[in-house]
């Protein structure tokens, strides 16, 4: 089967591809969830288990402080050797992963901390044994107990957002990108093998998927961009942690300011804009 031809306008030379954004978001150098944390939080203590089952390497969380703020903290985690990968299961966590973020989730409730999530993963782990533990139960849960969270939520993209996997750490008040992040229902190798049958078709389902900072942007599917310079985060990381940490500040510092309820209903009311048609004809 011969390649289709791309239906795109003329790129010049500066201009970043999706297939490019894509190998960026995957640079074995770009900093991970932990990293993050290091640069961003004093005294995180993480906690561990989902009180069921057991504990999940991928996804990390625990309580730590945001400026002096103290604040929830959960993220996936991809691991960068060999070994770590193996321990963090490359970042796509298991149903006791997402039952451990829920658990959090509801304990920072208990005692009003912030939570702040940063995505980072090809998918939720789809072996036969997740399955079996309540994979998708587990994920609709999150997406259940994010959704009506009575403390302000944030969430960012940094490296990967792949499908519900992600989607499971992401409903929150504000939704953040890094430009070289990428967000979608599926990876591109996976669109490429459902479409195409052909996995080889992985940089043409980029360009067509809309799984780009900049073109989420303008669907309103995300609240803000942050730039990561012209190099990516793995070669300015100081950069991106400092960008980053003054968004997360001043959103933070506007959500904590309103009550409960009224953070609950522009939370709903955001979800409920999501797709819809307006922003999708807007595009140029």
């Amino acid at each position: 089967m011969e390649l289709p031809a791309l239906n795109l306008s003329p790129q010049g030379p500066s201009v970043t591809t999706a297939w490019e954004t894509v190998k960026r978001a995957r640079h074995p150098d770009r900093p991970l969830f932990l990293d993050f944390v290091s640069a961003l939080f004093t005294e995180f203590d993480p906690l561990h288990g989902d009180r069921l089952y057991g504990d999940d390497g991928a996804m990390l969380g625990g309580i730590a402080r945001f400026q002096g703020q103290p604040v929830m903290v959960v993220g996936q985690h991809k691991g960068r050797s060999t070994r770590e990968r193996i321990q963090h299961n490359f970042g796509m966590p298991n149903p006791e992963g997402y039952r451990k973020a829920l658990r959090l989730f509801k304990l920072a409730e208990r005692f009003n901390l912030p939570v702040l999530t940063f995505i980072d993963t090809q998918g939720a782990y789809p072996g036969v044994e997740a399955e079996e533990r309540g994979q998708a139960s587990a994920i609709a849960h999150n997406l259940a107990a994010l959704s009506t969270l009575k403390v302000p939520v944030i969430a960012t993209i940094i490296g990967e957002g792949g499908s519900g996997g992600a989607l499971a750490i992401g409903v929150a008040d504000r939704v953040f990108m890094l430009s070289n992040s990428i967000y979608s229902v599926i990876s591109p190798e996976g669109c490429a093998a459902i479409l195409w049958k052909d996995s080889n078709y992985a940089e043409l389902a980029s360009e067509t998927m809309g799984l780009t900072a900049q073109r989420l942007h303008k669907l309103h599917l995300i609240d803000d961009i942050i730039d990561e310079g012209p190099l990516g985060a793995h070669a300015e990381p100081l950069l991106t942690f400092s960008r980053l940490g003054q968004t997360l500040a001043h959103s933070l510092a506007e959500l904590v300011h309103l009550n409960a309820t009224q953070r609950c209903t522009l939370r709903y009311e955001r979800l409920m804009q999501l797709g819809n048609i307006e922003a999708l004809t807007s595009l140029a």
